[in-house]
């Protein structure tokens, strides 16, 4: 994790709970020329846009104090991680053990790039889903990501 993030990530965590909401995840990236700063966000019963309304008017300032930690100018945005969220982080897989998922691999097996299936294990990195009554699994270094798959 970047420097930028490891700050952002101590920073954010407790405005989220001080709003009741738990922090997903966060991504500083460039997109067409522009830096982007996004803070995603969890709740057990649904985000609202009130509730990005006010972890954003909270954090925005927060950030702005730090100003040698972010050089130059970014787009500073706070939403939900979504139904469909991709799960990175151990704990993402245990929560979410039994859900169902789509793994993506950079490099096709079997003729395939993407497997959907229900998460069966997970291992430091390695991932394993039941897909039709068969295991498959997966290694941690051909995984290009695992994200929540809605039916």
């Amino acid at each position: 994790m970047s420097k930028i993030l490891q700050i952002v990530r101590e920073i954010a965590e407790p405005v989220c709970e001080r709003h009741g909401c738990e922090l997903w995840d966060a991504e500083y990236v460039k997109e067409a020329g522009v830096w982007h700063l996004r803070i995603f966000i969890d709740r057990p019963d649904g985000v609202s846009i009130e509730h990005c309304e006010s972890v954003s008017r909270e954090l925005d300032p927060m950030l702005d104090a730090y100003e040698q930690l972010i050089p130059g100018s970014y787009i500073f945005e706070v939403s939900s991680a979504g139904a469909e969220r991709p799960l990175r982080r151990p704990q993402d897989f245990e929560r979410f053990m039994g859900s169902l998922v789509e793994v993506r691999l950079y490099k096709a097996l079997a003729g395939k790039k993407e497997f959907i299936g229900h998460l069966r294990g997970y291992s430091g990195g390695d991932i394993e889903i039941g897909v039709e009554g068969e295991a498959l699994r997966f290694e941690k270094d051909g995984i290009a990501n695992v994200r929540l798959r809605i039916g």
